[in-house]
């Protein structure tokens, strides 16, 4: 099986506890010389400030290459680019670009009155400006603002042409998912790099909430599984188990770029990485 390139997500700090656990996440995962690693936004861009400086201080003292998620929800355009040109000269040019999550209990997005108005405003701002690589979401279960799996893909296609790089997926259960998806996006012209996002499980209810907050299908069959081996005690062998075969057969389908969401427990994706042969290329000792 071919090593694939990895890259894992992490969400900013919002305690100092919750500081110690992201530096340990990051110093666990390091070692296995990711492409690059995220650092999201909460919804309604509530971690805004958290997630500058959590992105100032992974780039300045972990050797990493850092990309910084940048959404639209309650920002001015100007606001919005200031904070990109605050990344571009702090040496990060790697950005995820969102519309983002409006805030809890909203109702749904409304753009700020001088702000984008959605991701592809942002993304054609952030080309013009020229200083960055642009990464994007996709979707290969509908995504729940969606009218049907064509209008995300139409939407993910216009994202892609106003400058964007790359996609990375919402995560799902099974490969089928994605290599349907993947399908459709070609068969629509896409040929831009499509990198299937993986959850790993650690914790079963709390991924549950997720899919369905998010419109990810839940097959029938993972649920029962969760369900029993949480009843038994085997939910973390069970996890490891059924996302390294999620991998695997993503690989052997020809995808050759996984991207992690970690929620910042860095166990299960570091088992499930050694797994797929991506074992440590850096000693521990040498990480910054």
């Amino acid at each position: 099986m071919t090593r694939p390139d990895v890259s894992f997500e992490f969400f900013p700090p919002q305690t100092l506890e919750a500081s110690f656990r992201l530096w340990d996440t990051v110093q666990s995962l390091a070692p296995l010389a990711p492409r690059f690693v995220s650092v999201t936004y909460g919804a309604g861009g509530t971690t805004r400030d958290l997630t500058r400086d959590a992105v100032a201080t992974l780039h300045k003292s972990s050797g990493l290459k850092v990309a910084a998620h940048l959404t639209c929800v309650n920002a001015s355009r100007e606001e919005t680019l200031t904070i990109a040109n605050d990344f571009a000269q702090a040496g990060v040019t790697e950005i995820v670009a969102l519309r983002g999550d409006p805030p809890k209990g909203s109702g749904g997005f409304v753009p700020h009155p001088d702000g984008f108005a959605n991701s592809v405003e942002l993304i054609e701002a952030l080309a013009d400006a020229g200083d960055f690589t642009i990464r994007v979401g996709a979707y290969p279960d509908v995504h729940p603002e969606a009218a049907c799996g064509q209008a995300d893909i139409d939407w993910l296609k216009a994202k892609l042409d106003a400058g964007a790089t790359e996609a990375l997926t919402q995560f799902f259960f099974e490969a089928d998912t994605f290599f349907r998806f993947r399908d459709a996006c070609a068969k629509a012209g896409i040929d831009h790099a499509i990198t299937p996002g993986i959850l790993p499980i650690e914790n079963w209810k709390g991924a549950r909430n997720f899919a369905r907050n998010c419109g990810t299908t839940i097959p029938k069959w993972v649920e029962e599984a969760f369900d029993a081996a949480t009843r038994d005690g085997r939910a973390d062998m069970l996890a490891t188990a059924l996302c390294a075969e999620l991998c695997s057969e993503l690989i052997e389908g020809g995808v050759n770029k996984l991207h992690f969401y970690t929620l910042n427990r860095p166990e299960l994706t570091r088992d499930v990485c050694h797994a797929l042969g991506v074992t440590p290329r850096v000693p521990l000792d040498k990480v910054a």
